[in-house]
């Protein structure tokens, strides 16, 4: 997985994969550029204490992932 630093830049950012303990509600743009990159950040909502990870479905699995 690729991330970019900003909007045209060439730098890209190093990634840390970690086991996951909590579950937090995100906002999302689906615009992705030409090359591939998502063209906007995440943005974080809040922690969802209510939810398992358990209950989330991994990443492109599930019917948000069919849905495309």
């Amino acid at each position: 997985m690729r991330f970019s630093a900003t909007w045209g830049s060439r730098d890209v950012l190093d990634a840390t994969l970690v086991h996951p303990r909590l579950v937090a509600e995100v906002s999302a743009d689906r615009a992705i550029d030409h090359g591939g990159v998502y063209r906007h950040p995440l943005r974080f909502q809040r922690l969802r204490l209510d939810v398992g990870l358990e209950d989330v479905p991994r990443f492109g699995e599930g019917p948000a992932a069919a849905a495309g």
